[in-house]
C-alpha cells in the first residue's frame, strides 16, 4: 500500500446517498456491475485487487446534510479496512483543503483571512 499516491474521493457537493455512491463509482476501481448499495460498496472494496489507500475530502456537507448515512458510510469504509485482503486504507481530510467556499468573492465586502495563524494569548 502506498500512501504517498493515494486514491481520492471528492465528495464536495454531495449530500445524499445516490450523489455518493455515483463519486465511489467514479473514483475507485469497482467492478462494471456494481450494485450501488452499502453491501456492494464493503465488498469491493474488501476485494481489491491491490492495496489502496483512499482519502475522502469534502465529506462534510454530506455528513451534516445525512448524518445516518454518513454513519453508514464510516461504517462501511470502516469495515473495508478491517476485511480487506490486498491492505486498505481510508483517511478523512479534516481541514479546509475541501471547503471551496470559503475563498472570499471579489467584490465581497468580507475581509480577507489572516495570514498566519494568531500567537497563543493573541
Amino acid at each position: 500500500m502506498r500512501l504517498d499516491d493515494p486514491v481520492v474521493l471528492d465528495l464536495y457537493g454531495v449530500t445524499d446517498k445516490a450523489a455518493f455512491m455515483d463519486r465511489c463509482v467514479r473514483a475507485l476501481p469497482l467492478p462494471v456491475r456494481f450494485g450501488r448499495n452499502w453491501d456492494a460498496l464493503a465488498d469491493s472494496l474488501a476485494d481489491l485487487r491491490e492495496p489502496m489507500a483512499i482519502v475522502v475530502t469534502g465529506w462534510h456537507a454530506y455528513a451534516e446534510a445525512e448524518p445516518d448515512d454518513w454513519a453508514i458510510a464510516q461504517e462501511v469504509l470502516s469495515a473495508a479496512v478491517r476485511t480487506s485482503r490486498q491492505g486498505l486504507a481510508v483517511l478523512l481530510a479534516l481541514g479546509a483543503w475541501e471547503d471551496r467556499t470559503n475563498d472570499t468573492a471579489q467584490g465581497s465586502d468580507d475581509p480577507p483571512a489572516p495570514s498566519h495563524a494568531p500567537d497563543v494569548g493573541e
